[in-house]
Order: C-alpha cells, then sequence, then structure tokens
C-alpha cells in the first residue's frame, strides 16, 4: 500500500451500480481510494445489478437502497417515481449518516441521482464523474446540484473537468514481445481452454450479452473454426447457452476480462464506455458494433479509438453472421494489421485516471 500519498483516513461513498459499465469504473476508483489512500470506502447499488456480485468479490463493504429506475412512457410508474426518488434519497441519507461519510462519488445510473440528491441534502461534498461521450440525466442533476464534474471526453455536455476512464491497473498491457507478456497469455489460453497455438477472437456484448452478436457468432463459428481460428465467447447470464462446435468456447458471463484479454488476438464487442477503456488500456485490437438505442454515445465513445487506427466499427444493422466470419478471418489473417492495431491503442489509453480521480476525492481538490 502506498503511504506517501496517504491522508487522514477519509470515508467514501461509492455509486456506482446496475451493469459493469457503472460499476467497473468506481471500484477501480475504490480500490485506488482504499489502496493508495487508506480510505474507508462504502459502495452504493441495488439488489437488482451486478454489483451484488462484484462488489463483494472485490473486498468493499456494499449498502443497497431501491433502485429508481425512470420510465420513458406515461405509466403508473411515472406516477410513482417521486415516492420511489423519496424513498431512495431517504435510504442514502441514512447510509451516509451512519458511516459519517465524508465525500460521494457517483458514476452515473440507477443508484447515482439518489446519491446526488443525499449528498446535497446533508451537505456533503460531491464529485460526479461522466464516463460516456454524451452525458446522462444523473450526472447532469448531479452538477445542477453542485457536484464537481469529471469526465472521460471533453465534449460530453456535462461541465467537468477531463481526468479520462479509470480502469483496474491488471487491465494494462505488458509489452507485447515480453515474457511477462507471453507468460499472461499462456495463463490466460489454459484458463479458458483454449488452443495455445490457434488466435483467438474474444466476443462478448457486455455484461448482459447482445443478441446481435449472439447471433452472429453462431452463423460465423463453422467458418472462424474452418479458417483455424478459436473463438472465446461471453453470451451473457440472462441468455441462452448457444450450441458450440469445436473451437468454440462460450461463457454466460467472464469475470476475468484482464485475462480474456491477455487470450485474445482480435476482440468484437459493443462500444460502451467502460469496454473502449478496457479494451484500448489492454491493447487488444477491435471491432465495435455500437449498440443501436440510446442517444448515439457508444459510436461517440469509440470515435478517438478508431481514428488512431486501433479499431474499426461495424453498424449494428449490418452486423450478421457473414459480415463477422469475413472480418474476423480477414484480420487474424493479417498479423502485421493487429500489431498495428494493438500499437495504435497503446497509444490511447488511459493511464492513471482511477488514482488521479481517488486524489481529487482523498484530498477534496478539484485537480
Amino acid at each position: 500500500m502506498s503511504t506517501s500519498n496517504r491522508t487522514t483516513q477519509i470515508r467514501v461513498l461509492v455509486a456506482g451500480g446496475g451493469t459493469a459499465g457503472h460499476i467497473e469504473p468506481a471500484l477501480a476508483v475504490a480500490d485506488a481510494l482504499t489502496g493508495h489512500f487508506g480510505a474507508q470506502v462504502i459502495c452504493l447499488g441495488t439488489a437488482r445489478g451486478l454489483e451484488t456480485d462484484l462488489v463483494p468479490a472485490r473486498g468493499h463493504v456494499l449498502e443497497l437502497i431501491d433502485p429508481v429506475p425512470v420510465p420513458r412512457t406515461l405509466s403508473m410508474d411515472l406516477v410513482k417515481l417521486p415516492f420511489r426518488v423519496v424513498k431512495a434519497v431517504a435510504q442514502t441519507v441514512r447510509v451516509i449518516r451512519n458511516n459519517n461519510l465524508d465525500r460521494v462519488i457517483g458514476f452515473g445510473g440507477y443508484v447515482a441521482a439518489p446519491a446526488y440528491l443525499a449528498a446535497a441534502v446533508t451537505r456533503t461534498p460531491f464529485f460526479v464523474h461522466e464516463a460516456n461521450a454524451r452525458a446522462g440525466l444523473a450526472n447532469k442533476l448531479g452538477t445542477w446540484l453542485g457536484g464537481t464534474g469529471l469526465v472521460a471526453y471533453p465534449d460530453c455536455g456535462l461541465k467537468g473537468q477531463f481526468v479520462g476512464m479509470p480502469v483496474r491497473p491488471e487491465l494494462s498491457a505488458v509489452p507485447p514481445d515480453s515474457p511477462a507478456a507471453a507468460l499472461r497469455r499462456s495463463e490466460a489460453i489454459e484458463m479458458f481452454g483454449l488452443d495455445p497455438d490457434k488466435k483467438t477472437v474474444l466476443v462478448t456484448g457486455g455484461s448482459q450479452g447482445a443478441a446481435t452478436l449472439n447471433e452472429a457468432v453462431a452463423g460465423a463459428a463453422p467458418a472462424v473454426v474452418d479458417a483455424g481460428f478459436q473463438i472465446l465467447h461471453a453470451y451473457g447470464k440472462k441468455n441462452p447457452a448457444p450450441a458450440t462446435i469445436g473451437g468454440w468456447v462460450a461463457l454466460p458471463f467472464i469475470d476475468r476480462m484482464d485475462m480474456a484479454y491477455a487470450a485474445a488476438d482480435l476482440v468484437v464487442c459493443r462500444s460502451g464506455a467502460m469496454t473502449v477503456a478496457e479494451v484500448t488500456a489492454s491493447a487488444t485490437p477491435a471491432v465495435y458494433v455500437p449498440l443501436p438505442h440510446g442517444n448515439g454515445e457508444q459510436a461517440q465513445n469509440a470515435a478517438a479509438v478508431i481514428a488512431a487506427g486501433a479499431a474499426e466499427i461495424i453498424d449494428n444493422a449490418s452486423m450478421n453472421g457473414g459480415v463477422l466470419a469475413d472480418t474476423v478471418i480477414g484480420h487474424l489473417r493479417n498479423p502485421a494489421g493487429l500489431a498495428a492495431m494493438s500499437r495504435a491503442a497503446g497509444g490511447c489509453a488511459a493511464g492513471s485516471a482511477a488514482e488521479d480521480i481517488a486524489r481529487m476525492v482523498a484530498t477534496g481538490s478539484r485537480s
């Protein structure tokens, strides 16, 4: 544990729940707060999110509140929304007061808005981290309430200081030709039961899976395997397991994404902000298939790394088994092209964002 940056112990509420895209950056900062600054961390989440598994696994305390999803249509849920907000804020106020917390930091999602409102009510200094290229409503509310804005993209529509995306340090790439990289790849190949003599494409739709990618893999697998390659596929816990063939390893969820990237020569995935940051940090060449819903933030999330030559993008409507097979085989048959993409990704990596953010929270400073 680092001691040079240690402050008097502070107590921090870290609010990031729901999907891995909200939880992982929150946990990266939580880890930095405890590991580098000796902080006491309480994580805030709901019973319906992945945080019930991911937070305890990382050794942090988890407090649960009721989720407050915002209905997008006129319904009874919309009528009930104010009452749900009041209840969730009251629950969060109790967490802050019962644990005598000094700071709050939120990362968007269902628990962020109650956390920001509770911080305002209790006059607890708070920070708002926006991970996406287009800011969400909860984080806009947070800065409007007086939270210190921190952004991963300078032009995301949220007023705040650019800090980048916090990722776990173990996701950072080691030099590709080093003995450490070879050992890490060997361990990853063994972990997932892959063939060490074949190149690997990792296909993942994130923590929830992606029906479009799952269907495309099913169509592409015979051609990819026949071409001499193999597939590591995370299809999502809520989706049915695919009928695999030899050379296609399918798992509902991969909790060691650092090892999955170490095993992969190429990744095909959605372009959520956290996914792009992790893939880039690992210097893995990528093919992004942005989620077609929302306000277009997924395409924007990947724009910089695509412009740098670290990845390419395929529109969701164009993705099918034939397109996936042609794309994957084309890349895996081009080692020089993959190496160039990997070098480009290395030049875009986030650096020390998690520790930088933790320092700001621990010291209460804005830089």
